[in-house]
């Protein structure tokens, strides 16, 4: 850690009581937040308002925080130059809870200038609010206007300034990398991950449950499987629990953080493929943002014209699939959600191979990250761009977690293998069946994987590697040293995982 935080005053003690601060619009209605943007605001052929904004995606690089960056006194001015804004000017303040686990739950105290009450109109369609008069856990204040772009967290304090940039995914982001810090600290492990429960036949009249989370960056299909419904049918049943950051506790519970609702990306949404998505996005509660819509209020969710990064909060009630919970009672399967094109639709891992893949973290880099880069294939461990503290620590996490809870891990390429595509149907299907417990399974010599040899409802010999990528024994050796020396730079990593390599 660089430096102490020990000056730095709690989220309690930082700012005056909202509900008493002259200039603080204190937890206002959807309603009123539509009113102070009105200005900002188009109202969709939904009904649904759709907002602008500056900034399309997150600002990785302005980004410090006090445990892992040279966090200097300059850096600090930062934080108490945002608490100084919140205190003299107009703003509006909500307070949300994050998670409902009862060890694992948060106030989150967020405040923003009055003109820009859409993006606490975003949050508060994301999050639940605060019930009675809980003391914040966490505190954001983001200051879209100033002239520096610089997010700067306190992770020890959990105050996050957010300042110069006025995208809402910086305002939700900054109460999920603390929500995974402190499950780090607790022994666990947060995770940039979805996560659902599976009720399937065990019996007659006896349905047993499967848990599953899937980790991948934004448009690799993690929220697209999150929600499917898995083609099952009644009492049998695919249910979505969270959709982007949960935490892994230590006796094998999946604690959610977002109660009410989603932040999905909209570019290319497909009511056919994806009819669940489509109808959450097109009700008149979700909350527009970045997506083309014309003066007539006409939606074009494939238009790029603002951004590749068009994003929707939504509400869980509108998703079909969505639980009522928000917790997983235990995880089963762990799916790490890759587009490389070498990899076969699905392959099974032990803990260290596992642990390996969560280190790779490969994907494709997309518009929510640096749109400048999208398409370039990229590393990010855990897919989590996020994480506080040491990485490969969070590797050696990982591995012993998934062990001792006995957690089956695979990894899933939901691209293509050589030029044929893996589409959502097939990986659907392998979902299905996994759960289901009905995969066979053989070893792959031209990959030195578990591979499936057979798949109930799918043909999946179309998916080998040796038959489908050209030069499939240069490449995948070229790609194996690459990730050796990939893993090779995690100082803490655990040997038997730098070894793993698939």
């Amino acid at each position: 850690m660089s430096g102490s935080e020990t000056a730095v005053p709690t989220p309690v003690g930082a700012l005056p009581d909202p509900a008493e601060a002259e200039n603080v619009v204190y937890d206002p209605p959807p309603a009123r937040l539509r009113e102070l943007s009105r200005e900002l605001e188009t109202t969709t052929e939904f009904g649904s308002p759709s907002y602008v904004s500056e900034f399309r995606s997150r600002c990785a690089d302005r980004t410090r925080n006090a445990v892992d960056d040279a966090f200097d006194a300059a850096d600090r001015a930062l934080v108490d130059d945002a608490l100084d804004y919140a205190r003299e000017h107009e703003m509006v303040c909500l307070d949300l809870r994050m998670g409902r686990h009862p060890e694992h739950s948060y106030c989150c105290r967020y405040y923003v200038p009055r003109e820009y009450g859409r993006i606490a109109l975003a949050l508060g369609t994301l999050f639940e609010p605060m019930p009675g008069d809980a003391e914040p856990d966490f505190l954001t204040v983001q200051v879209p206007e100033w002239e520096e772009t610089a997010i700067r967290v306190l992770p020890e304090a959990g105050i996050t300034a957010v300042l110069g940039t006025d995208y809402t995914g910086e305002a939700k982001k900054s109460f999920l990398r603390l929500f995974m810090y402190r499950a780090k600290r607790r022994g666990g492990l947060g995770l940039h991950a979805g996560s659902k429960r599976v009720d399937l036949r065990t019996g007659p009249g006896e349905t047993g449950s499967v848990g599953q989370l899937f980790l991948g960056l934004s448009a690799t299909g993690k929220s697209t499987l999150t929600a499917h419904g898995l083609r099952l049918e009644p009492p049998e049943r695919a249910s979505m629990l969270q959709d982007d950051v949960v935490a892994l506790l230590p006796d094998g519970t999946v604690a959610g953080s977002e109660g009410r609702g989603l932040y999905v990306k909209t570019i290319g949404l497909d009511p056919a493929e994806q009819p669940a998505l489509y109808d959450a996005v097109t009700h008149e509660s979700a909350v527009l943002e970045n997506v083309a819509v014309a003066e007539d209020g006409s939606v074009d969710f494939d238009s790029e014209e603002h951004t590749a990064n068009g994003r929707a909060a939504i509400r869980r009630e509108c998703l079909p699939s969505a639980d009522e919970g928000i917790d997983l009672p235990s995880v089963d399967q762990v799916f790490f959600i890759t587009r490389n094109p070498t990899m076969p639709p699905v392959a099974r891992l032990d803990p260290d191979e596992a642990a390996a893949a969560f280190m790779l973290g490969e994907s494709i880099q997309t518009s929510a990250g640096d749109p400048s880069r999208a398409g370039e294939s990229i590393r990010v461990v855990g897919t989590n761009p996020f994480i506080v503290g040491s990485a490969g620590a969070e590797g050696n996490r990982f591995r012993d977690l998934v062990e001792r809870l006995d957690v089956d891990c695979f990894v899933l390429n939901t691209g293509r293998v050589g030029s044929t595509d893996v589409g959502v149907e097939e990986s659907v299907t392998i979902l299905r069946e996994l759960a289901r417990g009905t995969v066979e399974w053989t070893e792959d010599r031209a990959t030195g994987l578990t591979v499936p040899e057979h798949v109930p409802g799918m043909e999946i010999g179309a998916f080998a590697v040796a038959d489908r990528v050209e030069d499939y024994e240069r490449k995948l050796r070229a790609l194996r040293e690459e990730r050796r020396r990939y893993l090779a730079g995690f100082e803490d990593l655990d040997d038997a995982i730098e070894g793993a390599v698939y």
